[in-house]
């Protein structure tokens, strides 16, 4: 039994959640120093297969999603759960008492002042609330007010918001999904397997006066698929600036260059498709026949020892780098310039009508909320113990009919003091 409560007292201790905080911190420094995500190659590559092997036995790959770090979040939940279970008692028999006026009238108070003849005036004053009749200890008449008692609960209140803010974003990562929805204006996408299709109904990049990018702007709608009549919700989307629709958060990502395919056979319209550069269109009579767009270059150039680049963002020498499968094995790779066309048997492709897409990344968090209420509850300790300061006055007469008034602030300090000599110089006044 003492084992147990040893463990415990340990577990709910405040030192014990300062070394959870210190190597949490810690944990969190390692993750955002070592890239998360790669493979044990792109480790190796980039420091020594040892490091790259101690990295993935760590998880420092995915540092976030680590049982380790999962384990060191769940004791500083559980710390802070226990640390207020532990208080609550105590916690409630504080506010109870610091409502009462027993133990008060046995203090003098952080303050005092005696020979008052009118204390209700005092006590209006200090902004007291209207004071209950009572008695001292010798059977004197005393009287007692206090206020802002729900300021002793800041800290518990504090303690309460963090842990529903770490649960709510731990269980966030541990449950989000993410998806990506990439095309042109016109183009229907689907999220993933949620049922919903998101719709680009017009992507828009805003530049500057010197031709470089300041914002990217898509209006979206999606569609709940899932339901009869498939309700929809729309919304414009920009870099930081998301929208949240069906539950979803949507991102305006990034953008590419996309453009349209044309495939005649013998001459003859076969095919016509907008790809995107890093997609691919197979041939509609010939699958195994696939036609990649490598990259597109708006104003190209072929700078010597470099390669393919552009020298603008500016459609002046427009430029398709393509590359050509049949059943998985790469046939050609080369630059085609706008209006050229590329010859494969009886197939012909051109690439025309360069135009920006847009890359939207969509994330499915069932826990934000949680998280917001935890931040809403954490602002409200932070009021209550920064701000709402917990106040006591009482007042015992004496013989000669005159009283001596006292009053103690928790946490008002020398700022209370002053304001105790300002009310009774303005009652002597």
């Amino acid at each position: 039994m003492n084992t147990i409560k040893k463990i415990w007292r340990f577990i709910s201790s405040m030192g014990f959640a300062i070394a959870l905080l210190v190597v949490l911190a810690a944990a969190c420094s390692v993750g955002s120093l070592v890239t998360q995500g790669q493979s044990y190659a792109w480790y190796a590559q980039r420091y020594s297969e040892r490091t790259a092997a101690l990295i993935l036995a760590l998880g420092l790959d995915d540092a976030f999603h680590s049982w380790w770090f999962i384990a060191i979040t769940a004791f500083l939940c559980l710390n802070l759960l226990l640390c207020n279970v532990v208080r609550l008692p105590q916690l409630i028999r504080r506010t109870q008492a610091a409502g009462r006026p027993e133990g008060a009238l046995r203090l003098s108070g952080d303050v005092r002042a005696e020979g008052i003849a009118n204390p209700q005036a005092l006590f209006e004053r200090l902004r007291m609330p209207r004071p209950a009749a009572c008695a001292a200890e010798d059977g004197r008449p005393a009287l007692f007010a206090s206020r802002n008692r729900a300021g002793l609960w800041g800290a518990w209140v504090c303690h309460l918001g963090i842990l529903l803010l770490i649960l709510g974003f731990g269980l966030g990562q541990m449950t989000q999904r993410q998806y990506t929805a990439y095309g042109v204006p016109g183009d229907l996408r689907p999220i993933g397997d949620t049922g919903y299709v998101v719709s680009i109904d017009d992507f828009n990049v805003g530049l500057r006066e010197d031709d470089t990018v300041e914002q990217y702007t898509a209006d979206i709608t999606v569609y709940d698929m899932n339901a009869n009549g498939a309700p929809s919700q729309s919304a414009t989307i920009s870099v930081n600036n998301p929208a949240t629709l069906f539950g979803m958060k949507f991102y305006q990502n990034s953008t590419g260059w996309a453009a349209k395919v044309t495939i005649l056979k013998d001459g003859e319209p076969l095919q016509e498709a907008v790809v995107c550069a890093g997609d691919y269109l197979a041939v509609a009579d010939k699958p195994e026949l696939v036609i990649y767009l490598n990259a597109f270059y708006p104003d190209y150039v072929l700078v010597p020892g470099v390669g393919p680049s552009t020298a603008t963002g500016q459609l002046n020498n427009p430029a398709y780098l393509y590359s050509v499968y049949f059943q998985g094995q790469l046939l050609g790779m080369n630059a085609l310039m706008q209006a050229e066309e590329l010859t494969i048997d009886e197939y012909t492709v051109t690439f025309s009508e360069p135009q920006s897409y847009t890359l939207i990344q969509i994330k499915v968090d069932r826990f934000t909320w949680l998280a917001l209420i935890g931040g809403l509850v954490t602002l409200l300790g932070l009021i209550l113990a920064f701000y709402v300061q917990p106040e006591r006055a009482w007042a015992i007469q004496g013989p000669d009919g005159l009283w001596t008034v006292c009053a103690q602030s928790r946490k008002g300090g020398p700022i209370f003091k002053d304001r105790f000599e300002r009310a009774v110089s303005g009652l002597n006044g």
